[in-house]
């Protein structure tokens, strides 16, 4: 039986995915303050390692891209035995040809081992919305807290309206990643669900051990997919040119991931980041003033 790739209008989305929840963005006398809400006990709870779930049920999948997806999926559907759905929901992938993309090679990976797949609208403008006061965040910063939680509150929500009991995401398996950010953000949007009297869970499990990330970069030859070399997001590329890695799976080893996240740390760190950002930002401005067409009619900048 031919797979099913399914559409999923932003229409058909949680209306509030722009909000933010859970974190906080407030303005004092010296800038903009990020903070995170604290874990609760409940949630601490469910962020420890859970019990694959019994052989065939069914399993949403969020996938962020093919590489990430290609050894997961093996796991899940071949060794586990599981039902299992992909679910492309990535606003934060930028530009929108990356985007497509990334969506391209997980479709064909879906397709060649007859898997479900929901293609979600690129959603990007919702994103900017909820991640606007994080420009100047770091990765594993308080703007990755907010993009997981966005993420994984669009993947619950569309999990309980189609009858899946757990969902989980692919950002789980990479060491570029902060585990406890991922699996919080989907903890949260589970409870969200939970405290409606909804069944839904929250699938948290190891993904990282040393031969699931040899066997991700074993999938990616041999299905020669496509590497991208940031995260995804605009900030991601921004500052994807501080620090570049070595290649294959030596680039998720932990001492790779603890040098690059030292590195970057000290250069986020940087207390007059922000006012050197402003500068940057102003000089930038002037230069497109001096090369306005028009400074009453917008259209006519458009080159």
């Amino acid at each position: 039986m031919e797979p099913t790739v399914t559409i999923l209008p932003a229409s058909a989305m949680p209306e509030d995915r722009h909000v933010l929840k859970y974190v906080t963005l407030r303005y004092d006398d010296d800038g903009i303050v990020c903070t995170n809400d604290d874990i609760t006990p409940e949630e601490q709870a469910l962020l420890q390692y859970t019990p694959t779930p019994a052989p065939r049920s069914k399993v949403l999948l969020h996938s962020c891209c093919a590489p990430c997806s290609g050894a997961m999926v093996e796991e899940m559907r071949y060794l586990m035995d599981l039902d299992i759905t992909i679910f492309f929901y990535n606003p934060n992938i930028h530009p929108k040809r990356e985007y497509e993309i990334r969506k391209e090679e997980n479709i064909k990976y879906a397709i060649k081992h007859g898997i479900p797949f929901v293609d979600c609208d690129y959603d990007s403008d919702a994103w900017f919305k909820r991640m606007v006061g994080f420009e100047l965040e770091p990765e594993r910063g308080i703007r990755c807290s907010a993009c997981f939680d966005m993420r994984m509150e669009v993947t619950a929500a569309y999990a309980v309206q189609h009858g899946f009991t757990y969902f989980t995401t692919t950002n789980a398996t990479s060491r570029w990643k902060d585990e406890l950010q991922v699996n919080l953000s989907g903890v949260r949007a589970a409870l969200l669900y939970k405290q409606q009297g909804r069944d839904l869970q929250f699938w948290v499990y190891n993904w990282r051990t040393d031969a699931m990330t040899r066997r991700k970069y074993e999938v990616s030859v041999d299905e020669k997919f496509y590497k991208q070399e940031y995260c995804g997001c605009s900030y991601s590329l921004r500052d994807s040119n501080i620090w570049h890695v070595v290649a294959d799976e030596a680039e998720e080893s932990q001492e790779v991931v603890d040098a690059f996240f030292q590195d970057a740390n000290a250069h986020f760190g940087d207390a007059n980041r922000p006012k050197k950002y402003q500068i940057a930002l102003q000089k930038s401005t002037a230069v497109f003033s001096s090369r306005q067409k028009s400074a009453e009619n917008i259209d006519a900048n458009n080159w």
